[in-house]
């Protein structure tokens, strides 16, 4: 087998996340001790954890739906079929490789309806821009109407981690980056034409702009709305019922706390390691310690089924999608 440097490149980074995964699954199993843990699991009432599946399925097809109205304007037929294995393929992909689904589920749209990929990928852009922007809501309303119950922790273990102290030199730095961005702009606007590189780098930033600009273009954008509010309902519906399926932690912990686990493990999934294990398992514990004083294992007891259900349901959703896709390929290359 050739490995160009491109390739090893890119195993060196796949290894070093899978690398990082597991030192965050380290520090979080670190003090638990395996009888423990398997009571834990034993003692959980998995009803509720097949409820919160069922609910994460429901959340997949909500998300398909609502890509798809953002496509619906560019011209070509995108049918639900489509957006949903575009999807499914994206969450499994993340599993491979960190952050590559949005690129996977891109492509699965490319070939079966000869969109461009980057316009496609201006539409993943906008949604993923909703899902910030309803993430930051969340957030503020959690610090809004929840900060005696929350607000340490939030602030000593996230905000923290984004504070930086002003100076001189971060002054001074952002100005160099703002003028070197400028003047990159303007080289490649002076010699997008004549230049190939530049050419092809204009045309995706020309595709991607056309893909964010078809979301304002949609003809159906309360529907957007409905399934965006959907989706985090989704979210947190998830979150309690996991919550449910754990005696010790359903006994003190309610909505609003389901809220605020919602809010803080997805701050875990967004972490760029595969699927966002350890990171997720880290982070809930630590939460579940630092508010409510639960266990350190407990929490991971918790963390662990919450993050491996919904796990599971992306992997066998994407299995599914992905033979599909595979069948689909085969048939129309024949």
């Amino acid at each position: 087998m050739n490995f160009t440097p491109k390739k090893m490149w890119s195993a060196v980074k796949y290894l070093l996340l899978l690398g990082v995964a597991g030192l965050l699954l380290w520090l979080s199993f670190r003090e638990v001790k395996w009888v423990d843990f398997v009571n834990g699991v034993k003692g959980a009432d998995f009803k509720w954890i097949g409820a919160a599946m069922a609910v994460s399925i429901f959340a997949f097809l909500i998300r398909a739906l609502r890509w798809r109205l953002i496509m619906i304007p560019l011209g070509k037929k995108v049918t639900r079929r489509d957006a949903w294995d575009g999807i499914n393929i994206g969450y499994i992909t993340n599993f491979a490789i960190p952050r590559a689904g949005e690129l996977a589920r891109c492509g699965v749209i490319t070939k079966k309806t000869g969109l461009p990929f980057e316009t496609v990928a201006g539409t993943v852009v906008l949604e993923r821009s909703v899902d910030l922007l309803s993430l930051v809501l969340v957030l503020a309303g959690v610090l809004l109407f929840f900060w005696d119950s929350f607000g340490g922790f939030i602030n000593t273990q996230i905000l923290s981690s984004f504070q930086y102290k002003v100076s001189t030199e971060l002054i001074i730095t952002a100005i160099a980056i703002l003028l070197a961005f400028v003047i990159f702009m303007y080289i490649i606007y002076k010699y997008r034409k004549s230049h190939p590189l530049l050419h092809k780098f204009t045309r995706l930033v020309k595709g991607v702009i056309e893909g964010i600009v078809s979301g304002f273009k949609m003809p159906q954008k309360w529907l957007f709305l409905a399934y965006t509010v959907l989706l985090q309902v989704c979210y947190w519906l998830m979150s309690y019922a996991t919550i449910l399926a754990f005696p010790e932690i359903n006994a003190g912990l309610g909505a609003a706390d389901a809220l605020f686990l919602m809010m803080v493990g997805s701050f875990g999934w967004v972490i760029p390691v595969q699927g966002g294990i350890g990171a997720y398992h880290l982070i809930i514990s630590l939460a579940l310690y630092s508010v409510y004083g639960i266990s350190q294992t407990t929490g991971v007891i918790f963390a662990t089924i919450s993050h491996g259900s919904q796990s599971i349901t992306m992997v066998l959703c994407g299995a599914i999608s992905l033979l599909a896709f595979t069948l689909y390929r085969r048939k129309t290359t024949r």
